[in-house]
């Protein structure tokens, strides 16, 4: 089913683009831009004075048929896009959490996010190879015979959109319609019938090709970089084309992307994200359609309910010393297994932060980051943990007692609440929390869509028997009914 929406320019010129539920958005702002005769990378897209994401396809981004789209001229300035790289296995065991997280200028191509990302900057240290993998094989495909280096691509899934080829990551972030915010970039590879050496001649063609662009400067892991730093592109790979083996140029490449990522080390108290509040009063799960069906029981809750009453209903044993020993060992072992921990800060004013801690981290870098984004860091509160009544506390402490991981047994993604100290007058309490500079980089909180189930009909239950419902001494197979039971005159 199509439908269409209008594109008004800001000379008041129209331009009627048809549109599928599967249609993106950032293709409604190419094709308008190509009617109206202007360049697709100034401008956005709004609708009633809102910002449109481009990056989602048209039936989630809840416009309706015929809606009238204002295009408007972005900054020239790029802006900062948090960007996370998915790793395939087995890369994903060397990286915290398997991906690899970095802010980066939206006019960034997607080649040099890869360099930017493969550099050890956003793992850690570890050199990560993504653009220069080679795959041994003989040519004919056999098991035996000579061989040779084949070129491994890299296959980028963003927003569900395939980009395999050296045209697609020519594009920039922000012409994929990733202005701000953040992305979820998935890396695969695939083995191509390129060899090696062949790719890294392509490759450095493209690599003088985007020098010669001045609209990409040199990124920067948390601000967009000045148009003049573009010429301080790495040297080292003008020197590709005229390596003399496939071998030497994968070794090449390595030391080169150590040098185009060169930067300012990151500012552990600064967060990895940071969210808006949200704009509706009404929480969205209130808003969302439930039927009565949603809080009957089934026959499954009852079964599951009956086994749990059965199960706690047994005596049971207690530990032996040995046993006691195993099991403090294996919360050892499992508190030492986790890498990093996602928190997310609520403020009280709906705001919130994300901080990305390891086992190094305690209560008081916690309450020291919070303290980094506060508008106002002298007034006073407490961090508290959810469904504990205010009874735990994270406190403002940098003992081994208070370390966020293995003191207090934080793991996977944890919500934490900030909550006034009784000191703190209400006025100040209605002032804005985040500091401007840090609230300029929140993001809007995207609420997912809930899934559509259809109901389960209830089995019905199997009919019995005539037969079965006859009772000794009733020849007619009914069920006698006592006389005492009888209503009407005696």
């Amino acid at each position: 089913m199509s439908t269409h929406v209008v594109v008004i320019g800001s000379d008041l010129r129209r331009a009627t683009i048809k549109v599928t539920p599967g249609t993106y958005l950032i293709d409604v702002l190419q094709e308008a831009c190509k009617k109206l005769s202007i360049s697709s990378e100034r401008y956005i897209l709004k609708h009633k004075q809102k910002t449109v994401d481009l990056t989602v396809p048209f039936r989630t981004s809840g416009l309706v048929g015929g809606a009238k789209l204002e295009l408007v001229q972005k900054s020239n300035t790029p802006s900062a896009v948090q960007i996370g790289l998915q790793l395939p296995q087995p890369e994903a065991k060397e990286v915290p959490g398997g991906r690899l997280i970095k802010k980066l200028p939206s006019d960034l191509t997607l080649w040099g996010v890869l360099r930017q990302l493969e550099s050890g900057d956003a793992s850690a240290g570890r050199n990560i190879n993504i653009t220069a993998r080679g795959v041994a094989r003989t040519s004919a495909g056999t098991a035996s015979g000579s061989g040779q280096l084949y070129y491994e691509s890299p296959v980028l899934n963003i927003m569900g959109r395939d980009y395999t080829t050296f045209e697609d990551f020519q594009k920039t972030l922000a012409q994929l319609g990733h202005n701000s915010g953040s992305v979820l970039i998935r890396l695969t590879f695939k083995t191509t019938d390129q060899t090696l050496f062949e790719a890294m001649e392509q490759i450095s063609q493209f690599f003088k090709e985007t020098r010669e662009e001045p609209s990409v400067p040199a990124p920067q892991p948390l601000a967009p970089a000045a148009p003049e730093e573009a010429p301080s592109a790495p040297a080292p790979d003008t020197t590709m084309a005229d390596a003399p083996s496939a071998a030497q140029e994968a070794s090449e490449t390595i030391p080169a992307l150590t040098v185009t990522a060169a930067s300012e080390p990151k500012d552990p108290y600064e967060p990895v994200n940071v969210y808006l509040a949200p704009s509706n009063s009404t929480p969205a799960a209130a808003l969302a359609p439930t039927e009565e069906s949603d809080f009957t029981p089934t026959v499954a809750h009852a079964k599951l309910h009956q086994s749990q009453l059965q199960q706690n209903a047994r005596n049971k044993r207690l530990l032996s010393d040995k046993e006691l020993e195993e099991k403090a060992a294996d919360e050892q072992a499992r508190v030492a297994a986790i890498k990093s921990v996602l928190i997310k800060v609520r403020f009280p004013d709906n705001t919130s932060g994300d901080w990305e801690i390891d086992h190094t981290s305690t209560g008081a870098f916690l309450y020291g980051a919070v303290r980094h984004v506060m508008a106002d860091p002298a007034l006073a509160f407490h961090l508290v943990l959810p469904g504990s009544s205010g009874k735990n506390v994270i406190k403002d402490d940098a003992g081994p007692k208070h370390n966020l991981i293995a003191g207090y047994k934080l793991q996977g993604r944890v919500l934490i609440n900030l909550v006034w100290n009784d000191e703190v007058p209400p006025a100040k309490r209605k002032l804005p929390f985040l500091r401007a500079n840090v609230a300029k980089q929140g993001q809007a909180i995207k609420i997912p869509e809930m899934p559509t189930y259809e109901a389960e009909e209830p089995v019905p239950a199997p009919k019995k028997e005539g037969g079965e419902t006859k009772k000794e001494g009733d020849g007619k197979g009914g069920s006698k009914v006592p006389k005492w039971l009888k209503l009407g005159k005696k």
